[in-house]
């Protein structure tokens, strides 16, 4: 393969030159060109929001069992069932994740074809890296070890299910990877979750799922 040829030759003369400034320059382009010829994987930047894993490369992802993206949540999820927070699973967590938040929220209160606000559903936060998802009807203590909860918009700690008044809402299950494990908040709010999380987020996945009751 002669162009592996070339570049090998080029990268000698660039290392070999006497250190200066604009040498140092030369010996990071040989560094980088010798490792693109051996197929040596670079590592990633939090902005990629990605990581590697087996030689591919993976987002952070969401899912859950109990219904698809943008699919119908099942009524055992919602205030007409049993009201049990629906199984979520994760994977891809970047390098130099510190810990995980989950945020549900429905942005089309009270009235998808007039929303005024966003109900909050569930706040957690500081859940381990170390853990991949929530089993269906998690209970606070069963959460894994060092998670903590926020306040939902009913004013209470722990799930509340859709239960929308009119029409067709979408319920965002958003997860966070932070480079930190945040200081106890205690009972914290959205808002007060999200400003003390701001600047720390390294990626970010969401899982849309809808409801409507039937009359």
């Amino acid at each position: 393969m002669a162009w592996f040829g070339f570049i090998l030759q080029g990268c000698g003369k660039l290392l070999s030159r006497p250190l200066t400034v604009s040498s140092a320059f030369h010996r990071m382009v040989a560094v980088f060109l010798l490792a693109m010829a051996v197929g040596y994987p670079l590592p990633l930047t939090a902005e990629g929001r990605e990581t590697q894993k087996g030689g591919k490369t993976m987002a952070l992802t969401i899912t859950s069992q109990a219904f698809s993206q943008n699919g119908s949540i099942p009524r055992r999820c919602t205030c007409d069932g049993e009201d049990t927070s629906p199984p979520l699973e994760w994977s891809g967590l970047p390098q130099g994740a510190r810990s995980l938040v989950l945020i549900v929220d429905d942005p089309d209160a009270p009235d998808p074809k007039a929303p005024k606000m966003t109900w909050v559903h569930w706040v957690l936060y500081n859940i381990p890296p170390s853990a991949t998802g929530l089993v269906e009807g998690v209970k606070a203590e069963a959460l894994p070890e060092g998670t903590k909860e926020g306040l939902n918009d009913w004013k209470r700690t722990g799930y509340g299910g859709p239960c929308p008044p009119v029409g067709r809402h979408r319920y965002f299950h958003k997860l966070y990877a932070l480079d930190t494990v945040l200081d106890d908040l205690g009972k914290p709010t959205k808002a007060q979750l999200e400003k003390a999380m701001a600047g720390h987020v390294i990626a970010q996945s969401e899982l849309v799922g809808t409801y409507q009751r039937s009359r």
